[in-house]
């Protein structure tokens, strides 16, 4: 059972940190969805998603073309 507590909070604090660093930025996604990262979610299946301000829908993180630095 230790294990399992272990694995789920290194998983909550990358997902924090995954958050601090990308909430609040200008991103371009390979599709050309472009704006202002608006949330970072886990997903069971794909891992982070980020959702992009003024359009609906979440991407997975890796979609991620440019970041502004």
């Amino acid at each position: 059972m230790q294990l399992v507590k272990h694995r789920a909070t290194v998983i909550l604090r990358e997902h924090v940190q995954a958050e601090a660093e990308l909430v609040g930025r200008a991103a371009v996604l390979t599709d050309g969805t472009a704006g202002t990262v608006e949330g970072v979610f886990l997903d069971e299946s794909h891992g982070l998603r980020i959702s992009i301000a003024g359009h609906i829908g979440k991407w997975p993180i890796s979609t991620i073309r440019m970041l502004q630095p």
